[in-house]
């Protein structure tokens, strides 16, 4: 029974040491800019993350979305430079002040894809407006109010939007 307990816990320790020596692997080649072949380490390890721990994990992210971001893979650059962001500050460590400037700036670049360039979406100039409903009201929007409906979901049962406002079917 020993035996077996000792070969399980050798056998994850060697799958984690593999996994590990994988990014350290990857990490080389994006260092020596041999982004392509990073990449290739990263698709492969992908689906292993999970098996790392949370900080290189953290480190994963973000060498992959920079390796993205380096070939011009922007929107899976964004999905790992977020993912990256996202696990450095649930558990911190996992990288370097310079990766966090670093991925700070890539985020924000890739943001104006996303964005169309802004950057304070607070001075945006944007007309819409909230559809506001009352608690209690079943769904209807709220009589005489200035918003009215947008679509049959803002009615009560057995009422339809027409005209911005809730009619009866």
């Amino acid at each position: 029974m020993r035996i077996a307990a000792f070969l399980v816990l050798a056998v994850c320790l060697v799958g984690c040491a593999t996994y590990r020596e994988d990014l350290n692997r990857g990490q080389r080649l994006y260092e020596e800019n041999e982004y392509e072949h990073a990449l290739a380490i990263w698709r492969q390890l992908e689906p292993d993350t999970d098996s790392l721990e949370f900080m290189d994990q953290a480190r994963y992210a973000y060498l992959r979305g920079m390796t993205d971001y380096r070939l011009g893979f922007r929107p899976d650059a964004r999905h790992w430079l977020a993912i990256a962001k996202a696990t450095e500050q649930e558990h911190p460590g996992g990288l370097s002040q310079q990766w966090k400037d670093r991925l700070e700036k890539a985020l924000k670049d890739l943001d104006k894809d996303v964005y169309g360039g802004a950057d304070d979406l607070s001075n945006s100039r944007s007309t819409a407006t909230e559809t506001t409903k009352q608690p209690g009201d079943g769904g209807a929007a709220v009589p005489g109010s200035a918003s009215g409906c947008q679509t049959n979901a803002d009615c009560a049962d057995g009422q339809q939007c027409q005209s911005d406002q809730c009619v009866p079917m």
